[in-house]
This record gives C-alpha cells, structure tokens and sequence, in this order.
C-alpha cells in the first residue's frame, strides 16, 4: 500500500505554513544511518555472509535499547533511548515508518510548530521505550527503531485531525486512488510492523506495547493541546464581547 497526505488537507488543517523541516530532517538521518550501517547489507565495510551477520547483531546491541541492560545501569545504556530510534532492522522496517512518518508528521509539524514537534517526537519515542522496558525490564531483546515515535505522531494526527482523509492506492484493485478517513488507513501501518517483525539471529524485535505507549502519549497530548486552544480562543471571545466599542 502507498500513501499519501492530500496537499490541500495540509492547507486546510495546518496552523503555520512552511516546509516541515523536522520531519524531513529525520527522515534524512534514518536513512542515512540505515544506508550507511550493516542493515541495509550495501556498506561493503561489514563484509558478507556470516561476518555481515556478526556486524549486525553487535550494531543493533551497540545502539538499540536492551531492558536488562538499561535498568542493571550498563554504562552507555541511557543513549541508547535516543540513538534507537534512528536504527531499523531491514528495509521493511525502515521504509514502512518512514512513508507513514512522511504522511502524518508533515501536517502534525505544521500544527504544532517546529520546535514543539521536535521535542514531541523525541519525548514520545523515549517513552515509548521506556514502557516497553519498564514491563519487561529482564529482557535482553534489542528495541530499535522510529515505530515507538511515529505511533505517537499517528495518534496526535487522529486527535488534531480528525476529519482528515488520506488517498491510498491498492494494488490489489488496480493502483485505483481511493480516499479514506486517516483511522482507517493507519491500522495498515501496525500490519507493515508485524511484517517487519525479526527475531531470529540476535535481530531486533518490534515491541506492540511501544507501540500503544507511544500512540497513547501522542493522543493525549495533542488532546491536551486542542482543549488548551479552545479555551484559549473561548477567552479570547469572551474579552473580545466585553471590551466596548
């Protein structure tokens, strides 16, 4: 399935104007981390074979969140809540977050405002790692990836969004562009994480409960935001009708 955002959606619904730099700026970092490590098997500086093999899994340990780790205080563990979310497993992984980061982050960015995204997506990544950690803190199972951080956006989207439609093209029905409400759309991302999903050889796994973490600390906060505005705005008519002419 390939998705994509209706421009005129984004003009309607975003609050400030401009390229979403944020959201291009990590879509650039994941894929260069991805092209230029062992994942993506194109660097030719990890071998092949058994010795690519060998260079991933220590790759994903090094930067990617291990529970045990993380709660037993293993030096250099606390980072790796930061640096795990720019790493994905295989191409699935990476290709699947950042086509659905591309279509929701941009007009969430532009609700939001640059900065204030910026922090959101970082804060709702670590999070979402750190729920998965907290439930299962004797886990030596590798977390990495964008999943936990997009949830969160996903779930601003549908909050800040909620009529918003999305074109979707099936291949199964002839690439015919159809438009959907965005909820119906989005389940289609958790289905692309379960296919990425890898637990075999020391690879990384994809947490759900990252997942929900993640997804719920993005509606809530984009929640809280929509009824500080509209308190604010309600304020701001109500002075409006007081003030004499």
């Amino acid at each position: 399935m390939i998705v994509r955002a209706v421009q005129r959606s984004a003009a309607r619904w975003a609050g400030r104007a401009g390229t979403p730099v944020v959201t291009h700026a990590v879509l650039a970092v994941c894929c260069a981390v991805f092209l230029l490590g062992p994942a993506s098997g194109l660097n030719a500086a990890y071998g092949s074979g058994p010795d690519l093999l060998s260079a991933q899994t220590a790759y994903f340990a090094r930067w990617g969140v291990v529970p045990a780790q993380l709660w037993h205080g293993s030096p250099g563990a606390p980072a790796t809540l930061f640096t795990a979310l720019f790493v994905h497993g295989n191409w699935l992984h990476l290709l699947g977050n950042m086509l659905f980061l591309h279509v929701f982050g941009a007009m969430t960015e532009q609700r939001m405002g640059r900065s204030a995204f910026a922090l959101f997506y970082l804060a709702t990544g670590v999070l979402a790692l750190l729920g998965y950690a907290a439930v299962h803190a004797g886990s030596t199972q590798t977390l990495v990836g964008a999943s936990g951080a997009i949830s969160g956006v996903l779930g601003a989207f549908l909050c800040l969004f909620p009529r918003a439609r999305v074109t979707s093209l099936f291949p199964f029905l002839f690439f015919l562009p159809l438009r959907f409400p965005a909820w119906v759309v989005l389940p289609f991302w958790f289905a692309l994480q379960w296919l990425a999903a890898g637990h075999a050889d020391g690879r990384p796994g994809v947490a759900y409960l990252a997942h929900v973490v993640g997804f719920s600390a993005g509606f809530g906060y984009a929640w809280v935001r929509r009824r500080r505005g509209a308190r604010v705005k309600s304020a701001a008519r109500s002075t409006e009708g007081d003030t004499e002419p």
